[in-house]
C-alpha cells in the first residue's frame, strides 16, 4: 500500500513539475524593439475634417433614393475639395459612388497594396434620436470627442487614410510600390456595387495585390480580463454567413381544441435544441493561434491552463464558451432572429417559421451547417432550408507570418508603443470578402483604440471617437504607407 502511495505521490509531483514548467515557458511575446515615431500632424484640422464628413448623412438604405444619391455626390465633392494634394498626385477611377485612387509607384515589379474603408453608414433607428447625447449627424466636438454616425464605422478610417496620404505627399514621399485606396459607398449593404466593382476592375487590369487592409478589429483596451497591454487584433479572416428557415408543420384549426403538439410548440422545441447544442467548436486553427498569443499576457492561473491544454482543455473551452465575445471566436454561432406563425390569436397555424442566422467559422462550411442543423432537429415535421441567397462560407485565412501582417504590427508599435499583436477573426462582414479575390492576403484592422463601452456605438447610439484616437490612427496609417510602399 505504501509503495502504491509513493508511486501516486511521485506521479502527482511529476505532474505539478510539468504543469509549472510549461506555464513558466508560456511567457508574453516580446516583439523586436521598434523606433518610436512622432508624426507632427495638424490635430485640429483632422478633427474638423471628420466632423465635416459626419455631417453628411451618407446612409445606406436598402433601396437608393435620389436624395440619398445627392448626399453621396456631395461627399465625393467634399473629398476632392478637402484633399487637393491627393487628387493632384493620384489618379481617380469612380465606380458608381465608390472612389478608387491609384498612387503610382516607381517600381512596377512590386505587387501593389490596397488600403480601403467605407463612407456609407447605417441609419439611425427611428425613435432613438433622443437617446443620442449629441445629434447623430451633427459631427459635434465636445471635450476632445467627435460625436456622430460614422465616427467609428467607418468615416474615421477614411479620413485618417486621406490625412495620412496628404501628409506624406506634403513631405515629398514617393512610393516604390503602387498603392490603391478604395472608399466604398455601400459596404453596409454588402458592397455589391462598390467593392465588387473595384475587385472586378482590378481583376480586369490583371492587378494582383500583395495585401489589402480594410476595416475590422481595433486596438482593445482591457477587453479581456487580466490582459493589461493594449491588444491589436489584426484580423486575418472573417466569418461567413448563412440564414436558415426552420419550418415546423402542424394541424390548423381553432385554438379551443389544440393538438398535443402545435406547430409553434414543435418549432420552439427545435429552436431550443439549436440554442442548447450549438455547432461544435473549440481551440484549434485560427482560434488557437489567437488565444495562444493572448493567454501569455494573462494572470498565472489562466496562463497555466492555456499552457497545459492537454490537461485543462475541456475546462478552458467551457469557460470561453460562456462569454459572448470569446464564444464567437470558437465556433459558428447560432442566432434565431425572426419568428412567424398564426395571423390570429385563436387560430392554430399550419406552419410556424423561425429565421436563424449562423456566422460560419473558418473550420466549417455552409453545407456543413445545414447538415448539422437538419440532423440536430431530427423531426420529420420540421424542414430546414437556406434563406436569402444561399449564404457564403468564411474567408480564407491570411498568413500571420507574411510581410504585410508584420509591417502593420510594426506600424502600430511605432505609434502606440508596447502593444500585443494578435491574429484575429472578424465575426462580422466587411468589403474584404470582395477584395480578398484579388489579394494574396487580406487584413482587417482599424488602428484606433476602443473599450467595451465604445462598441455599443457600432450601429447603435452615441457613436463617437476621441480626437487623440483619430490622430493616432492617422499616424499609424502614415507608418503603414511608409513601410508598405517599399
Amino acid at each position: 500500500m505504501r509503495n502504491i502511495l509513493k508511486i501516486l505521490l511521485g506521479f502527482v509531483a511529476l505532474l505539478v513539475v510539468i504543469v509549472v514548467a510549461r506555464t513558466m515557458l508560456h511567457q508574453p511575446t516580446t516583439e523586436a524593439a521598434v523606433q518610436p515615431i512622432d508624426v507632427a500632424v495638424d490635430e485640429a484640422l483632422i478633427a474638423a475634417h471628420l466632423s465635416q464628413a459626419i455631417q453628411m448623412p451618407t446612409v445606406s438604405f436598402e433601396t437608393a433614393s435620389e436624395g440619398n444619391v445627392q448626399v453621396f455626390r456631395a461627399f465625393i465633392d467634399w473629398v476632392k475639395a478637402t484633399y487637393p494634394e491627393v487628387n493632384q498626385v493620384m489618379t481617380l477611377e469612380q465606380l458608381e459612388y465608390t472612389l478608387l485612387y491609384k498612387w503610382q509607384g516607381s517600381d512596377p515589379t512590386l505587387q501593389p497594396i490596397l488600403l480601403t474603408g467605407h463612407y456609407d453608414v447605417v441609419p439611425v433607428i427611428p425613435g432613438t434620436e433622443d437617446l443620442w447625447l449629441h445629434p447623430p449627424f451633427g459631427g459635434e466636438v465636445h471635450d476632445g470627442v467627435i460625436w456622430g454616425r460614422g465616427a467609428l464605422d467607418d468615416k474615421s478610417a477614411v479620413v485618417a487614410m486621406l490625412e495620412a496620404a496628404t501628409w506624406l505627399i506634403q513631405q515629398d514621399f514617393a512610393p516604390e510600390r503602387t498603392v490603391y485606396f478604395s472608399f466604398g459607398h455601400d459596404e453596409e449593404r454588402g458592397g455589391g456595387a462598390g467593392a465588387a466593382a473595384v475587385t472586378e476592375y482590378l481583376a480586369q487590369a490583371k492587378v494582383q495585390l500583395a495585401w489589402s487592409l480594410d476595416e475590422g478589429s481595433f486596438l482593445f483596451d482591457k477587453m479581456l480580463p487580466g490582459v493589461e497591454r493594449l491588444m491589436a487584433a489584426i484580423n486575418v479572416a472573417e466569418k461567413g454567413s448563412v440564414t436558415l428557415a426552420v419550418v415546423a408543420k402542424g394541424v390548423g384549426g381553432h385554438s379551443s381544441m389544440p393538438p398535443q403538439h402545435t406547430a409553434v410548440g414543435i418549432l420552439a422545441e427545435a429552436i431550443t435544441k439549436l440554442e442548447n447544442q450549438p455547432v461544435p467548436g473549440g481551440l484549434e486553427g485560427l482560434s488557437l493561434d489567437m488565444f495562444d498569443v493572448i493567454s501569455r499576457d494573462m494572470p498565472f492561473v489562466a496562463r497555466m491552463m492555456f499552457a497545459n491544454r492537454w490537461l485543462f482543455g475541456n475546462i478552458l473551452e467551457e469557460q470561453l464558451a460562456k462569454q459572448t465575445f470569446t464564444n464567437a471566436m470558437l465556433r459558428t454561432t447560432t442566432a434565431p432572429t425572426m419568428l412567424s406563425a398564426s395571423i390570429k390569436a385563436n387560430v392554430l397555424p399550419i406552419e410556424a417559421t423561425a429565421i436563424v442566422n449562423f456566422r460560419v467559422h473558418p473550420r466549417d462550411s455552409v453545407q456543413g451547417v445545414v447538415d448539422y442543423v437538419t440532423g440536430l432537429v431530427g423531426n420529420e415535421n420540421v424542414s430546414v432550408s437556406v434563406s436569402g441567397g444561399g449564404g457564403r462560407g468564411a474567408s480564407a485565412v491570411s498568413d500571420k507570418d507574411s510581410a504585410g501582417f508584420k509591417l502593420i504590427g510594426q506600424a502600430v508599435q511605432e505609434v502606440y508603443g508596447d502593444v500585443l499583436i494578435v491574429p484575429g477573426l472578424m465575426i462580422a462582414a466587411s468589403d474584404s470578402v470582395h477584395y480578398s479575390q484579388v489579394a494574396d492576403n487580406s487584413f482587417r484592422f482599424n488602428p484606433m483604440v476602443v473599450t467595451s463601452s465604445d462598441l455599443t456605438g457600432f450601429h447603435g447610439t452615441n457613436e463617437k471617437i476621441s480626437v487623440a484616437n483619430l490622430v493616432q490612427g492617422t499616424r499609424t496609417y502614415v507608418q503603414v504607407l511608409r513601410h508598405g510602399a517599399h
